[in-house]
């Protein structure tokens, strides 16, 4: 799933000690740019997404999972980043590559050759099916 969205805060890292070991979450808070803007905060669980580059106010492609689980009859829900782009990054992805530019001149007049207008090649016979 993919959440859009403007940066609002970069909470500082929590670590501790579970019985599979260390583990370290980052939140990230977005508002997101809909009619309705709604607040959403992204996990970034033991650093699987570099998050160094991005900074409040930027504009962000989220990529994630949402995972909800029980716990002693209540359910918690986690939305999981598992991939991030910054817009402009996405919008230069989009773009794809143009084509390098030939500086060769157009042919011109002179250089097409006189036999392509001429009758010779006129034949009654219509090679197309219809």
């Amino acid at each position: 799933m993919e959440i859009t969205g403007k940066v609002l805060q970069i909470n500082d890292p929590k670590t501790g000690q579970s019985s599979r070991g260390e583990w370290k979450k980052q939140e990230v808070i977005i508002e997101t740019e809909e009619q309705y803007p709604r607040s959403v905060c992204l996990l970034n669980w033991n650093d699987k997404v570099d998050i160094s580059g991005i900074k409040p106010g930027d504009k962000i492609n989220a990529s994630v999972n949402i995972e909800s689980r029980e716990f002693k009859g209540n359910w918690f829900t986690d939305v999981k980043l598992w991939k991030i782009t910054q817009e402009q990054d996405a919008k230069k992805e989009s773009k794809g590559t143009t084509p390098p530019v030939d500086d060769a001149p157009l042919p011109g007049k002179d250089d097409i050759p006189e036999d392509i207008f001429s009758d010779e090649n006129d034949s009654s016979e219509d090679d197309l099916p219809f």
